[in-house]
């Protein structure tokens, strides 16, 4: 791959990505180059993109992305080479790398939290962890590898990361068997979290969304209700299913305001809440219900730690189901399209770039 060239979508600034010929990347000893199959076009790809503040801060000195730099984090990809060192790979094989690229070293790679890594490097921002909208893409020697089937379509392969978000996010709300559980935000990852929390048997599973076609799809999968905030009052229905108490379990994943307000107004007392959407901006919320009010169990949720190989193998055997969740498919110099398809058409739930 000496001196060959690439094309590769790179993220300069909000509203400024430009699909660009750049090197190959070059492995060392201890890497892995893949020729990407494809990469699919995450919410939080979408509020990068539109400036979010997750990702480039209130000023540059507080950014987190390094730009520019290769997006993309939802990757796969075919294995074309690997350093000397590099055991237990062959060429030819579909791999992909978690999202994070762990440090080994600090606290929380210790101690095997190496999601929460705590100088945070997510394949997509950062320079020594460039991402999956690409020919090409690095593994750098600390990733966190997992096979996949040679038989995995790009309709399976693509859903992996988002699925082992969305099932870390159910493992964070301790689900039992008792528990009415609702799932607000019912794209590629909202899905994935009726798939995981099938799994736990709750006595109820409702979604929420505004969109018919999520709506359609998660009862689908298993959800027991789905309803639309805009056409439904559903704190007033939900209090219908629970004797007037509320929802045991709320999970948050549209990274929208008036989701968390509806939440925490849905919540039962002493109930569990936990966030996984991410917002673009700060947002306003009467922070008493929690603790002078209900008493609730707030939880964060963060990326998929430990949950890859459960995801892999839970669509390898069709426990989780991932038919129609990949809605479309671009090219890398269609990017522009692809994006406002994963942003505004109504029917789009998981679109991918395949370069």
């Amino acid at each position: 791959m000496m001196d060959k060239k690439m094309k590769a979508l790179r993220v300069y600034a909000p509203y400024d990505y430009r699909v660009e010929e750049i090197d190959v990347p070059q492995i060392g000893d201890n890497e892995i180059l893949v020729e990407i199959r494809g990469c699919g076009i995450c919410a939080g790809d979408v509020k990068t993109l539109h400036g979010g503040q997750r990702v480039w801060g209130t000023s540059p000195e507080t950014a987190y992305i390094e730009a520019p730099a290769t997006g993309g984090h939802e990757f796969y990809g075919e294995v074309v080479d690997f350093g000397k060192n590099v055991q237990g790979i062959k060429k030819g094989q579909l791999l992909l790398a978690e999202q994070i690229l762990p440090c080994g070293e600090c606290k929380f790679c210790r101690e095997g939290n190496y999601w929460m890594c705590q100088p945070h490097h997510i394949y997509g921002f950062k320079d020594d962890a460039q991402g999956g909208f690409a020919e090409y893409m690095k593994y750098a020697e600390k990733s966190v590898l997992h096979p996949l089937p040679d038989d995995f379509t790009i309709q399976q392969a693509a859903l992996v990361e988002p699925f082992a978000c969305a099932m870390h996010a159910v493992e964070r709300g301790g689900i039992t068997h008792e528990d009415v559980l609702v799932i607000s935000g019912l794209g590629a990852i909202g899905l994935g979290m009726i798939n995981a929390a099938k799994k736990l048997a709750p006595k109820l599973i409702i979604g929420l969304d505004l969109k018919k076609s999520r709506l359609e799809k998660a009862k689908e999968f298993g959800a027991d209700y789905v309803f639309n905030p805009l056409e439904t009052d559903v704190i007033k229905e939900i209090r219908k299913l629970t004797d007037g108490y509320g929802c045991d379990v709320y999970i948050e994943a549209s990274g929208s305001e008036p989701s968390v307000r509806q939440g925490l107004e849905m919540i039962r007392n002493l109930g569990r809440y936990v966030q996984f959407g991410v917002f673009p901006t700060d947002i306003t919320i009467d922070w008493n219900i929690i603790g002078d009010t209900k008493e609730i169990d707030v939880r964060g949720s963060h990326l998929s730690g430990h949950c890859y190989d459960a995801v892999i193998k839970g669509i390898a055997d069709g426990t989780i189901r991932t038919d129609g969740v990949v809605t479309h498919i671009y090219k890398l110099d269609d990017w522009k399209e692809a994006f406002e398809t994963a942003e505004k058409d109504p029917n789009a739930i998981k679109v991918v770039l395949q370069p």
